[in-house]
């Protein structure tokens, strides 16, 4: 990968724009689609894009276990929010303080969602028999 293309790869991962991206990258706008297309298509500029890609997804996306985890520190009320709170003369400072029950209830309702615990809706399963009126009188 030569330091354009290194560019390119660098550019496309701000917008997801290849067109874009070329030209940032100092692609000629005339050509700029049809590299940023070919670039793409680059086994290795394909793959250095991936693992960008998966790093940020890694560092900046909250996976399913640590939202689980966090909804249940809440509702388990481990975790604290800061507020102010007057001390007097108009003078405020910052206090921890535990979570709202709304909040801790709203947590339990989340994790409850996720499990299925709160299922309002009921499944019946039949089979009914149809009758059809005037049957000997159909066409085959």
């Amino acid at each position: 990968m030569n330091r354009r293309q290194k560019r390119f790869c660098d550019e496309y991962l701000i917008d997801c724009n290849a067109t874009q991206a070329a030209i940032r990258a100092g692609y000629s706008k005339k050509t700029a689609k049809q590299i940023g297309q070919q670039n793409l298509t680059k086994l290795d500029l394909k793959a250095y894009i991936d693992a960008e890609l998966e790093k940020i997804h890694n560092k900046k996306t909250a996976d399913a276990q640590e939202v689980m985890e966090y909804l249940t520190s809440i509702m388990r009320g481990e975790h604290k929010e800061q507020c102010l709170q007057l001390v007097g003369d108009g003078v405020q400072q910052i206090t921890d303080i535990d979570v709202a029950a709304r909040e801790r209830i709203k947590a339990a309702e989340l994790i409850g969602k996720r499990y299925g615990i709160w299922n309002d809706k009921v499944g019946i399963d039949m089979n009914l028999p149809v009758f059809l009126e005037g049957e000997d009188q159909l066409e085959e």
